[in-house]
């Protein structure tokens, strides 16, 4: 089984992986530099793979790694998350959160319903990438990030905090308060998530990302070298 860690320096995170004859895949461009006996292999993506890339910013090759030493992915300003699926388990992530994973896990195309999504601001296609199978991953995360478990119940949320739910959680999105209560109170619109299931929340973000933000108007997407 691959090794995951996340390593941080001079206040930037940087996932590592180790492998000893297995099979890892990251992100297009994620690479920062490996040591030992590694064959990086761009495999041509499937008809189904080229499809899911042109409605998520996930790219179309995601080069994968084999053999035996250690890998370096870029670091990043903002964060990482490792996640281990379990068997049996989907999970659904946002667009653009997924960053590396075992070999053993799968990765498919998941479609938000048109109207929650289309008031939530997410665009007239919500397709986001799926997580099936058994092993660990590691996402993009702005600040450390709470599992959080919904039982028969709801998970409001200002903004675009959960990065990723599993399939029991269905995705809404509604008014804070009636107008023009919701309006008075300068409340946008809240992303809800609804029955049973897990959730990944980023509740604040790395301290230095948000002065980067705040000083150059742009959000630190991903890697900073990439």
């Amino acid at each position: 089984m691959a090794e995951f860690t996340v390593r941080e320096v001079e206040q930037m995170r940087q996932v590592r992986i180790d492998i000893r004859g297995e099979t890892v895949r990251a992100r297009r461009g994620a690479l920062s530099n490996m040591t030992g006996d590694i064959r990086l292999t761009p495999r041509l993506p499937r008809m189904g793979e080229v499809f899911r890339s042109f409605f998520t910013s996930e790219a179309r090759v995601r080069p994968h790694y084999e053999g035996a030493g250690t890998i370096l992915l870029q670091p990043s300003l903002g964060g990482y998350h490792l996640l281990d699926v379990g068997r049996g388990e989907r999970w659904i992530l946002e667009p653009g959160v997924y960053w590396s994973s075992e070999g053993g896990v799968e990765l498919g195309l998941y479609r938000e319903r048109f109207w929650p999504s289309l008031w939530a601001g997410d665009g007239l296609f919500p397709f986001k990438t799926t997580l099936e199978g058994e092993g660990r991953v590691a996402i993009n995360a702005p600040g450390p990030v709470d599992t959080v478990e919904v039982r028969g119940g709801e998970l409001r949320v200002q903004g675009r905090l959960v990065l990723g739910r599993t399939e029991g959680l269905r995705f809404t999105s509604e008014l804070a308060a009636p107008f023009p209560r919701n309006w008075l109170a300068g409340q946008k619109r809240l992303r809800v998530f609804s029955g049973t299931g897990k959730a990944l929340v980023c509740w604040t973000p790395y301290w230095n990302q948000h002065m980067y933000a705040l000083m150059t108007g742009r959000d630190v997407d991903r890697a900073l070298l990439e």
